[in-house]
């Protein structure tokens, strides 16, 4: 299935490629090794909420096309969480 990314995620990862500017910036000024790491952090954190969010998004198109075909929907529910645990 294909997926429309809406607004929002885009957003987040635009936010996200702001933050990532930041660091360089940071780096560039030979800022605190403890600042760039946290800000960093900060970036994966949005990942992985970035991802979450497009999983779940997906699975929510998934389940209701595969329920409006009549078929069982657990199997998407076990391959959407295997996603998650693999990006991590």
């Amino acid at each position: 299935m294909e997926m429309k990314y809406d607004d929002d995620v885009k957003k987040r990862l635009r936010r996200m490629e702001g933050q990532i500017r930041g660091v360089l910036k940071m780096m560039e000024e030979d800022q605190d090794c403890k600042d760039v790491v946290s800000q960093i952090s900060a970036v994966r954190n949005a990942a992985d909420k970035a991802m979450a969010y497009i999983v779940a998004v997906n699975l929510e198109q998934c389940i209701l096309e595969e329920k409006e075909a009549g078929r069982e929907t657990s199997k998407l529910v076990k391959q959407a969480v295997e996603l998650l645990v693999k990006s991590r």
